[in-house]
């Protein structure tokens, strides 16, 4: 099976212009494997985040709903509504955008706010020990939520660089190198059918 070649006319200007095309590909390919490696590095660098801040996450709701429960078996379904309507937020959350290596994704802000008695008849002291477990999760959530989004889009980037390198190193790249091999045989061929018909010439003059 004949090997694919890119077609263009096989003349010296067309190989003056692969070969700088083909050098250019090469740098692109260095740089896109650069690229790839550093983020496989931040990829190797969440990873640990992420599964850190998991284990914590899991630890904190456990502890955050075990308390719950706890304050829902002395107040009820009714005495938790009637005292959260007159609570204020014990978390504060603000959103910005990041970037890392060309990869966009949010960082999240989460910061503790202290808690405000609620200050209604009826409340149990179980009621404030939850909001304050509850909190705590939430800003380890927040945190949670910021790298796992960056993660994904981490290693999203990094698997379209890892496409676009191995494209470049097994297929563009190899396309035009035999391209350009291709050129390079066919004008040393017509070189040397030139040569070999001015040789002919001069015998034919010499003989003549």
């Amino acid at each position: 099976m004949a090997q694919q070649l890119i077609k263009v006319p096989p003349t010296k200007n067309t190989l003056l212009r692969l070969k700088k095309q083909v050098k250019f590909l090469e740098e692109g390919h260095d740089l896109l494997e650069r690229k790839r490696e550093l983020l496989t590095r931040l990829v190797y660098e969440r990873i640990g985040e992420y599964r850190r801040l998991r284990v914590e996450s899991e630890r904190a709701l456990a502890l955050a709903y075990r308390s719950l429960s706890i304050t829902h078996l002395r107040m009820g379904v009714r005495g938790i509504r009637q005292s959260a309507l007159g609570a204020e937020p014990a978390l504060r959350v603000e959103i910005l955008p990041r970037r890392a290596l060309g990869v966009e994704y949010p960082a999240v802000i989460s910061e503790r706010v202290p808690l405000k008695p609620v200050g209604l008849l009826g409340t149990d002291v179980s009621f404030d020990t939850t909001r304050d477990n509850l909190a705590d999760a939430s800003v380890l959530l927040a945190q949670l939520s910021e790298v796992e989004t960056a993660l994904h889009r981490l290693l999203e980037e990094q698997r379209k660089a890892q496409k676009r390198v191995n494209a470049l190193k097994y297929n563009i790249i190899p396309l035009y190198r035999r391209t350009i091999h291709f050129i390079q045989s066919s004008l040393e061929e017509e070189e040397r059918n030139t040569l070999f018909q001015v040789k002919l010439l001069r015998q034919r003059a010499e003989v003549g």
